[in-house]
Parts: structure tokens; C-alpha cells; sequence
């Protein structure tokens, strides 16, 4: 009886979409912990990215496969995540306490990279992972007014022997930004060198804690600074930010080229400004142009992670110090940013060599 169950709970729940990829747990190589107890049955998914946004839809979906199979009576289902180093990422240790690190980088200024960084960061702690966020436009610093941080500096503290920088806490994410070591008007005159080597300092003698994702907010361009965290830093991968613009489309092809010749990953694009929705009529204008985010990642064989307006509470949110996935965690642009941030996690998973699940695990009590 028992085995007759059991297997036909692993084909009912094999076939379960799961909702970010639309791919199902068999496709996924997701094979769920099972504890039966005679009519009663618990299910354990563990899936490779932080999905607190849909965990709720997964879990009705195994829920409903389960209960549909003969002989079983009530079914309880768990959901979790475990977000392990991926690929090239930051598996020597290099970091410390830094699991992935991914770029989020433009060809140009303009286009909303640091309002969005940020706002990746902040949507990928609320879908349960622990983030934190370095700020690497030494010239130009913004994350501290985007944070809200203000006047504070990060304590120095003693680890193993070394002096290192406790990262400021902000919205339930760390940060660490050369703009919490010098005032708003105090400009960086440095070269190229002195700036590569700051950002490095930036990033080693900064203590993180358990980090899944460290977000880095990259300064337009591909100068110093990108050859840098490319060349010397185990970068997981990178994510371009563009507005549907040609012009601003041009440049973040040069953006992609440049994290090809280095040899880190293209994750995806994120399409800003995409389009405008009068705040009186409804009608929607599309001020920059439509599709190029769509395009550019297709041309570049990867994925468009999503499409976010051209709307006025962004703006004002973030310069309040208070972003849109904190400042108004339901809107349709945090749900945006959400999904995107899904999207981000799931894209590591399912380019990892082995999305590992754990063995299944049958009980008979």
C-alpha cells in the first residue's frame, strides 16, 4: 500500500509547474523530501533561490497533485530555499561571507542603474535572502541618500587580526559605500589606479555576514572600475540595465561585450522606464521607445528579466531614502522589482551545472 503511494506521489508531484520558470520540478531535478504516516503525507521542496513571492502558489499547486493521488488523505507542504555559491562565483572564498556577487551595470548614465540596484537588493531580502549591497561608483556615490543612511560611518572591528569595516545596516540589508567615508561635497580626485584600488579595499575589508547575493551598484561605463571587479573579484555574473532608448541600447551592448571579454556571465536585462501611464487618462506612452530590452536580450541570447515604468513614486521614493520595495511593499512596481529579483534567482539556479534537490527520503511510521 504504502509503495504504491509513494510512487505515485513521486509522479503526481514530478510534473508540478514551478511558477518563476515555468518548468516543472522533474525538469528542475527538484525531487521533494516525503514522509508518509499512513493517510497522512508531508512534502519538502528546498528550491535554489529565494521564492517567499510564490511559495504560496507552489505549494497549493503540490498540495492539490498530492491530495489527488488515491490513498492519501491530508497533505502538508513545506517550502524552502538553500542559495548556494554558483559557478564561478564565490566558491574559493575569496569574500568572506559572500556567497554570489552579482554586477548591476549600464553602458550609459541615465537609465536608472543605481534606483534599480538598489531596489533589486532590497526585492531580493523580501523574497527571504540575505543581501547586502557595495556601492562601486567611488567618483559619484549614491546608495547612502538612496539607503537613507545620512551622517553615519561604519564601525571598525577587529576579525582574525584584521581591521574591517562593519557594513551599515539599511531596510534589512548591509551596505558599504565610499560615501559613508566621506562627506556629500568632498570630491574623489583621484586616477584610475587609486580608484581600482579603493574598490577593492571597499569590498575585502568590508566584514559581510552570510550573504546569499551581494548586489554591486557599478558606476557607468566600461572603465577602471568594471576591468577591476571583473578581472580581480569572483563576480557570479551581471545584470544590465538599459531604457528602451536607441542610443542607451547602444551602450549596454558595449556593456555585454565587456563582461563577455572578461569571461563573467550576462544574467539578464532589466528594462527601465519602459513605459509611461498617465496618472489622469490611463493611456500609456512609450517615451523611449518599445521592445529594446526585448531585443537586445534576445540578440544577446539572454533573458529580459523584466520591464519597469517611467513613474514618479520611484523617483520620489528613492530620494527619500526609503525605495519603493520598502516604501510601498504592495504597488505594482514592488511587485515588479519582486518578480524581477525571483527571476535573478532563478536564472542562477537553473545555469548552475546541477540544480542539486535534496535525496528523497520516504518514512513509513
Amino acid at each position: 500500500m504504502f509503495g504504491s503511494i509513494e510512487k505515485s506521489l513521486k509522479g503526481a508531484l514530478k510534473v508540478v509547474i514551478e511558477p518563476t520558470t515555468g518548468l516543472s520540478l522533474g525538469e528542475l531535478a527538484v525531487e521533494p523530501v516525503i514522509r508518509v504516516d499512513g493517510e497522512d503525507v508531508d512534502v519538502s521542496l528546498t528550491l535554489g533561490y529565494p521564492a517567499e513571492g510564490v511559495a504560496e502558489t507552489l505549494a497549493g499547486a503540490v498540495n492539490e497533485a498530492a491530495s489527488a493521488v488515491e490513498g492519501v488523505g491530508s497533505v502538508v507542504v513545506n517550502i524552502d530555499w538553500d542559495i548556494p555559491a554558483r559557478g564561478g562565483a564565490n566558491t574559493s572564498g575569496d569574500i568572506p561571507g559572500v556567497k554570489n556577487i552579482i554586477a548591476v551595470a549600464s553602458g550609459k548614465g541615465g537609465v536608472g542603474k543605481s534606483t534599480t540596484a538598489v531596489n533589486l537588493a532590497l526585492a531580493l531580502a523580501a523574497e527571504g535572502a540575505r543581501v547586502g549591497i557595495l556601492d562601486a561608483d567611488i567618483y559619484g556615490p549614491s546608495q547612502p541618500k538612496m539607503l537613507g543612511i545620512g551622517e553615519r560611518r561604519p564601525e571598525v572591528i577587529e576579525v582574525d587580526g584584521k581591521q574591517m569595516m562593519r557594513p551599515i545596516e539599511a531596510h534589512g540589508i548591509q551596505s558599504m559605500s565610499m560615501g559613508y567615508l566621506v562627506t556629500e561635497q568632498t570630491p574623489m580626485v583621484w586616477r584610475g589606479p587609486m580608484v581600482s584600488g579603493a574598490l577593492q579595499q571597499l569590498l575585502t575589508q568590508t566584514h559581510w555576514e552570510d550573504v546569499d547575493y551581494l548586489i554591486v551598484d557599478m558606476p557607468p561605463g566600461t572603465g577602471d572600475i568594471q576591468l577591476t571587479l571583473s578581472q580581480k573579484v569572483p563576480v557570479t555574473g551581471a545584470v544590465i540595465v538599459t531604457t528602451p532608448q536607441d542610443i542607451a541600447l547602444l551602450d549596454a551592448q558595449k556593456g555585454i561585450e565587456m563582461f563577455r571579454k572578461v569571461k563573467v556571465p550576462v544574467l539578464g536585462v532589466v528594462e527601465n522606464m519602459a513605459v509611461h501611464i498617465c496618472s489622469n487618462c490611463g493611456h500609456e506612452a512609450h517615451i523611449f521607445g518599445a521592445g529594446g530590452g526585448e531585443r537586445i536580450a534576445r540578440d544577446y541570447e539572454t533573458e529580459l528579466l523584466g520591464s519597469l515604468p517611467l513613474d514618479l513614486s520611484i523617483r520620489e521614493t528613492t530620494d527619500s531614502g526609503r525605495p519603493s520595495v520598502v516604501a510601498e511593499p504592495h504597488s505594482d512596481v514592488s511587485d515588479r522589482y519582486r518578480a524581477i529579483a525571483r527571476q535573478l534567482g532563478a536564472t542562477l539556479w537553473r545555469q548552475s551545472t546541477a540544480s542539486r534537490g535534496p535525496t528523497i527520503g520516504i518514512e513509513d511510521d
